[in-house]
């Protein structure tokens, strides 16, 4: 079976992994939450990933530092969310805490995957 190279990245296996959580977390919300809360959380944590995914589809370094920050939006919105969701006492602390960390780790890795981007960006500019 063919692996893609977005599957061999470290931040899109993150996603992943907070996209099946932003899931999970949400199966105790109350069911007037299914379009309040539910399924933007849901839609955030499928975008982190699948703009990830997506960005190296694409033929310019520009193009997927544009899907790269299109993830970091998405994650921000989580988080938004999240806080929310909380402040509503929809989460208990401990799951809280813990979508705070996933978000906290993703913020990283898709800056660091911002940032070899831009690298990529300067040197395609500069011609090296």
């Amino acid at each position: 079976m063919k692996v893609y190279s977005f599957e061999k990245l470290a931040c899109w296996q993150h996603a992943r992994q907070l996209a099946v959580w932003a899931y999970k977390a949400t199966t105790g919300f109350p069911a007037v939450e299914k379009f309040g809360l539910v399924s933007p959380m849901r839609r955030a944590g499928i975008s982190i990933a699948s703009n990830i995914a997506e960005g190296p589809s694409c033929k310019t370094a520009k193009d997927q530092a544009h899907f790269s920050t299109l993830s970091h939006s998405s994650t921000i919105e989580l988080l938004n969310d999240l806080i929310i969701a909380n402040d509503l006492t929809f989460l208990n602390d401990e799951d809280y805490m813990t979508g705070r960390e996933k978000i906290e780790k993703h913020t990283l890795l898709i800056a660091g995957l911002r940032k070899s981007q831009q690298k990529f960006t300067l040197r395609a500019f500069l011609n090296l």
